[in-house]
């Protein structure tokens, strides 16, 4: 057993997999699952299995502690699809991944794929999906102009290109091929900063986001991290977004700090949240020219289907945000001349539609 795990740890997972278990089986399939065993072992070879004999689901230990808990969950989804085919739909005689299995993965909102170390889904339109990235990398390379306005026509430009994109998309009514990826590390408190980056992305970038709930086995905590569901391209902006106005906001906080005389970040979370309402703002002013274009984005169907179906219950909450104090505002005017800028590179592709190795 890995030392790193001490025997608390190790029985505070069991409990976390049982009542994430639980979770999943209320959402997508009504309570219809009865509780098998489920084990951690320590295998490298096979990241999850159903074991109809014993009624066991089985979880690697390294896969817990080497991997984000986006990537166990889905490993047990599929375990769990597993499990359905076999104790629900009483199918003995289809192969294991027939298509009892592939519908149960429908239904969980994951990959049915039988193998590979989870990785980026690969859409079968990824030739022209990597066109639109290469070309909005393109127009975000001359938003580095050192002359304002020419960079703010870059970001406008790269921003109408994939407005464009996405509009051309769901007219064709062809279909997608959606994935998800969760962005950071997961986190105890949600600020609003981060909270309103989520709204950014959702509203501006074509995909849907959505906090959701992530452990953090070597400490034994609970956690949230955001996640988001869209198409190979849109992730990779997103994506790339979500680490540009962190560290953006990080670096104007660095110069706030030292232009005030600071020597605290007491008015540090205040400050951020004060900056990404400014972008925000600067994107909505952005969105009513395009509008004035005759450029319209209507919320896309089959995405809001696809989250529907990986978390069938979703709600919303409301957060009192900071104060609008002065360190707020002055954070807003900082938000509002921020130029997203800098080439997207391959690396800031999805990670998302995990899948276990075999099972």
């Amino acid at each position: 057993m890995d030392p790193a795990l001490t025997t608390a740890l190790l029985a505070a997972l069991a409990r976390e997999l049982r009542a994430t278990w639980g979770q999943i089986n209320e959402a997508h399939f009504r309570g219809a699952l009865a509780p098998p065993t489920l084990e951690v072992v320590g295998s490298r070879s096979t990241l999850g299995r159903w074991v109809s004999t014993t009624r066991t689901v089985e979880i690697s230990l390294p896969l817990v502690l080497e991997r984000p808990w986006a990537v166990v969950v889905e490993v047990l989804k599929h375990e769990m699809a597993h499990q359905y085919v076999h104790e629900v739909l009483g199918e003995t005689e289809q192969t294991a991944h027939g298509r009892g299995f592939r519908e149960a993965c429908r239904r969980l909102g994951v990959d049915a794929r039988a193998s590979g170390m989870p990785q980026a889904a690969v859409p079968e339109r990824q030739g022209e999906e990597e066109k639109i990235v290469e070309r909005i990398a393109r127009l975000l390379a001359l938003a580095e102009s050192p002359n304002r306005h020419e960079a703010e026509a870059a970001m406008a430009a790269a921003h109408r290109l994939m407005l464009k994109h996405n509009l051309d998309a769901v007219r064709s009514q062809a279909a997608r091929d959606y994935g998800f990826a969760h962005l950071g590390e997961p986190t105890g408190r949600v600020a609003e900063h981060e909270r309103l980056v989520a709204m950014i992305l959702g509203k501006h970038f074509f995909v849907e986001a959505i906090w959701v709930p992530a452990y953090r086995p070597l400490v034994g905590k609970r956690g949230s991290v955001l996640e988001i569901c869209g198409t190979r391209s849109n992730l990779a902006m997103a994506e790339y977004a979500h680490g540009f106005l962190h560290g953006t906001a990080a670096r104007l906080w660095g110069d706030h700090k030292r232009a005030r005389g600071l020597r605290s970040n007491r008015e540090r979370r205040t400050y951020l949240a004060g900056v990404m309402a400014g972008f925000a703002d600067k994107l909505a002013r952005q969105e009513a020219a395009t509008r004035g274009e005759g450029l319209v984005w209507v919320k896309d169907a089959d995405l809001d289907g696809y989250l529907r179906r990986r978390h069938p219950y979703v709600r919303s909450v409301r957060h009192s945000g900071h104060k609008r104090t002065d360190a707020w505002i002055e954070g807003r005017n900082a938000g509002r001349t921020i130029t997203l800028h800098r080439p997207v590179t391959a690396a800031a592709v999805s990670r998302g539609r995990l899948l276990p190795a075999k099972g």
